[in-house]
């Protein structure tokens, strides 16, 4: 009983620490309106000085079951509703741009990264080299969200930015998951008989039960706000519902649970009638809270565990991931679109690694029975951190210059006009909404 009571005394502590950074950060968020100090800059650092690579006054693991379900819990609404707030009517018919990214620069971005993995670590096998360009290829708007929300900047290239960060988790999520079974059955970790089956059951029942759960809850939300059977806030709980029930229900039948959660969403928001008001002012406030404890965590259980492998190599593969890995597969998805060289390196720069690639890697990678996970988790944490401080200090100035260089331009492609379509603005506050 004692040690219950010291274990229980430790929690409830490192829970006081917790929330109670989170009320400071709260009484000052105002003051850093419009400075190059972020939300996720100020996490991960605050984070990292609790943890055990700082002061050691909080015990945040990153095995810790309330974590996996906090980690778990995220992803499946970030992906949801991600998908849920992108209308692919509009997206095929005049957002030419972001489509040219997710369907060219996306998979050459994996590849790329593939390439360069095999050259700078010749110990990883092809399928490690691969799952590695496949952590870092989701990029995550909200860590530089001045520019998705600058004014100045066209419409036409924010929007291009918000879509892609909008689908490409959901889209590079069946790769993270294919190249990490491939990476363990290379290794041993299954018979390949059993790997097999494993992987089509993911690949198949996950979106089956994704698209049922999608569509039928749509139409069953849509009667009730139609025949005014529910609540405004009882609709929006009930589309919350949804996204944890496509995981559950993939889950259990055998599929994967998040590729059924964005499945989901792509569905329910491309055939619901009624606006989703509720679902985004969710992720604005319940669901920006849980980014923050994502980032939190980051910096506490994965920053240490990362930086104790980090060597040179490491860095430089974190550097060419954010730029020449990144950059040159975008701007030859961008060929023949008719926008202009300031507009591919702009576009090209914008992809900062975040949220996806954290949640990946405590969900996934750290599960998964692979000879260099270590080296792995290392490099995609050192990525991620690079990109919380270089796109957050970069945003606002970055997109003040654009803004500029743009109204200068006049009538040309990137000036195009374009439909809107609403912006994950979680972690907002702290930047500049119109440099």
């Amino acid at each position: 009983m004692p040690q219950s009571r010291t274990g229980n005394a430790l929690d409830l502590f490192s829970l006081s620490v917790v929330t109670g950074g989170l009320l400071l950060y709260s009484l000052v968020s105002g003051r850093l309106t419009g400075t190059v100090v972020t939300a996720p800059m100020v996490f991960v650092t605050f984070g990292f000085l609790i943890g055990p690579g700082g002061l050691s006054v909080a015990d945040v693991s990153a095995s810790h079951s309330v974590i996996h379900t906090i980690a778990e819990l995220t992803l499946v609404l970030v992906l949801f509703t991600d998908a849920a707030r992108i209308d692919l009517k509009q997206v095929r018919r005049d957002h030419g741009l972001p489509v040219r990214m997710l369907a060219v620069g996306l998979p050459l971005a994996i590849l790329s990264g593939a390439w360069v993995a095999t050259m700078l670590f010749p110990d990883f096998s092809l399928w490690e080299a691969a799952l590695l360009a496949a952590l870092l290829a989701p990029t995550d708007a909200a860590l530089g969200q001045s520019v998705v929300s600058a004014k100045a900047v066209p419409l036409r290239i924010r929007q291009s930015i918000n879509i892609e960060s909008g689908l490409n988790d959901g889209i590079a999520l069946p790769a993270v998951l294919l190249f990490a079974a491939l990476a363990g059955a290379a290794h041993g970790a299954n018979e390949a008989g059993d790997w097999l089956r494993f992987g089509l059951l993911q690949i198949t029942l996950g979106p089956l039960a994704g698209a049922i759960i999608g569509y039928v809850g749509g139409r069953l939300i849509d009667t009730a706000a139609e025949r005014a059977w529910a609540t405004t806030a009882f609709q929006g709980i009930g589309i919350l519902s949804l996204s944890v029930l496509a995981y559950v229900l993939a889950e259990l039948i055998g599929g994967n649970g998040f590729i059924s959660a964005f499945v989901s969403g792509i569905l329910f928001g491309n055939i619901i009638r009624h606006p989703c008001t509720y679902l985004f002012e969710f992720m604005e406030s319940e669901g920006q809270l849980l980014m923050l404890i994502t980032f939190l965590v980051f910096g506490a259980a994965l920053l240490p565990e990362g930086l104790a492998h980090v060597d040179a190599a490491f860095v430089f593969y974190a550097v060419l991931s954010l730029t020449a890995i990144r950059m040159i597969p975008i701007a030859l998805s961008l060929l023949g679109s008719g926008i202009r060289l300031p507009t591919y390196l702009f576009l090209g720069w914008f992809g900062p690694r975040g949220l996806a690639s954290i949640l990946f890697v405590l969900l996934i990678l750290e599960q998964a029975e692979i000879p260099h996970r270590a080296e792995l988790l290392s490099i995609t944490v050192i990525t991620v951190a690079l990109s919380v401080i270089v796109h957050g200090v970069t945003a606002a100035p970055l997109a003040a210059a654009y803004g500029r260089l743009a109204e200068r331009m006049g009538e040309c492609e990137e000036s195009k006009a374009v439909s809107d379509m609403p912006l994950r603005e979680g972690l907002m506050t702290n930047n500049n909404p119109e440099p």
